[in-house]
């Protein structure tokens, strides 16, 4: 279907529409497609470079970095060889050297972004990868891989596969200064016609009380999130465990009490993944259903499926992953003449627990597919927003910023301030907010159309103008808890 563009009616309307101030706009930055293989060092920095400027001035506010798709490495380490989807050949680093994840992280706070660390837990290869470095786990334990739907992936049953993803996660939580770490839908491989899972002899070996092994497998997945929870925080409680599930938990005609009004593959029963109990018990951070499909699908409504989410599975924050190509090129329902993007932003804005959105996935924006990118820059998230309060993990906000001054100097008057101070990790400020207000306007710091900037940085050039204007500061922690303001007027 050609590709529906959004009336000037319907643009208009947007750019009135209400702008949170805290909402997680994230974008996933897959590597696994190949569109970073065999770049050089600098033609890869390069195109890194223009995706994270394209995504800041569309008001993305956290990047989903793939740093290991198949038991692999997009960041030095002495755990797992370097990933053949950044040089062409697994183990092999690149050439002038870098640390892909190292650069990310430094690139992402510099524009006031969060950087999340996309890990795959359990395949071990894809079906397009047939040499593997003498340091791959398929090399080193073939043992703990079994192949499946042409894939490799980490038997789930195995402890030793728990501990060790978990070994990995602990070795990049710890290294990197990441803001999250993320996993995605793939727990048991999605179910292949005429295939089965080569798993029961584990089972009856040892069925841990269970009287079946769908059970038993489910709990095989719940034991490694509830484990790499407890890794992730035992390291750095501040980093935020994030599962981006598939977009159906199960259907109604499964589960009466607690489905869906769909017809699809289910979390539950096809992937062994029991992503409410995981929500309820506190064991994830936030959580990211993959609701890919358009408003109207047969199998799986996008309305539906937001509404279920968004009342079954509130007890952590909850983000919607969303599809940028179905966006655009499904024509609202109830208006021909417009794409889905402004009757979804309808449905976020109604739904009482969701609150953000991740982008499937980041070049489609940054190639503004279907004018998205543009509608994002200059309707929904034209103003900065701030990372949802995690409570659950701090709720204490730093102190606030000392000696705000404007200086002039020869490029013009900048606004300085100094850091406050904090001794522990919850009471240190690690970036700020900069608002702005006219003469006589109401300083008003939850409006989100007076923030000018969120930065890593202690000062933030101001525009020259004739008239006074008032400048606020606050800091931010690690949780994007938030400081009182300090104020000052510029003449």
């Amino acid at each position: 279907m050609k590709k529906i563009l959004l009336t000037s009616l319907l643009l208009l309307i947007a750019c009135l529409s209400y702008s949170q101030k805290r909402e997680f706009r994230g974008a996933w930055m897959q590597v696994i497609n190949g569109q970073y293989t065999g770049l050089s060092t600098a033609a890869m920095q390069q195109k890194l470079t223009h995706q994270l400027d394209v995504l800041q001035a569309d008001g993305v506010n956290a990047i989903i970095f793939q740093v290991r798709p198949e038991c692999d490495a997009l960041y030095a380490s002495k755990l797992e060889p370097w990933s053949r989807f950044l040089t062409g050949e697994q183990g092999v680093a690149p050439s002038p050297y870098w640390d892909p994840l190292a650069w990310m992280v430094e690139q992402c706070h510099k524009r006031g972004m969060e950087l999340h660390a996309w890990i795959n837990p359990y395949r071990a290869s894809t079906a397009s990868t047939k040499v593997f470095a003498p340091n791959h786990i398929v090399r080193t334990h073939p043992e703990r891989v079994f192949g499946y739907g042409g894939q490799l992936i980490l038997n789930p049953a195995l402890k030793e596969n728990r501990d060790y993803i978990c070994q990995v996660v602990a070795d990049i939580v710890n290294r990197y200064d990441i803001d999250g770490l993320h996993i995605d839908d793939y727990f048991y491989p999605y179910p292949v016609a005429g295939q089965s899972l080569p798993d029961e002899a584990y089972y009856k070996a040892d069925t841990r009380g269970f009287s079946n092994i769908d059970d038993w497998r489910r709990d095989n997945v719940n034991l490694f999130v509830k484990q790499l929870y407890a890794t992730i925080h035992a390291c750095k409680p501040w980093v935020k465990f994030g599962v981006s599930p598939f977009g159906i938990y199960r259907n109604q005609r499964t589960d009466p009490k607690n489905g869906s009004a769909t017809n699809g593959l289910q979390n539950y029963d096809d992937l062994y993944a029991d992503v409410l109990l995981w929500v309820n018990n506190g064991w994830v951070d936030y959580c990211v259903p993959q609701l890919y499909w358009e408003i109207g699908n047969r199998a799986a409504d996008y309305k539906t499926l937001i509404r279920w989410w968004d009342k079954f599975a509130a007890n952590r924050p909850l983000f919607i992953g969303e599809s940028i190509d179905r966006t655009v090129k499904y024509a609202d329902p109830a208006n021909p003449n417009s794409n889905q993007m402004p009757v979804k932003h309808r449905l976020h804005q109604e739904a009482h627990n969701v609150n953000g959105t991740v982008l499937w996935y980041a070049d489609e924006a940054v190639r503004n597919v279907g004018n998205y990118g543009e509608v994002l820059r200059t309707a929904y998230w034209k103003h900065p927003a701030l990372q949802p309060l995690m409570p659950f993990i701090d709720s204490k906000a730093p102190k606030k910023p000392r000696k705000v001054k404007v200086i002039m100097t020869s490029d013009g008057p900048v606004l300085f301030w100094t850091a406050p101070k904090g001794k522990k990790w919850g009471d240190v400020a690690v970036k700020y907010v900069v608002y702005r207000f006219e003469p006589g306007e109401k300083v008003d710091l939850s409006d989100a159309s007076n923030i000018v900037a969120v930065t890593s940085d202690t000062f933030y050039k101001l525009p020259m103008n004739n008239g006074r204007t008032i400048y606020a500061v606050t800091a931010l922690d690690r949780m994007s808890n938030e400081s009182k303001a300090k104020k000052v007027t510029v003449k």
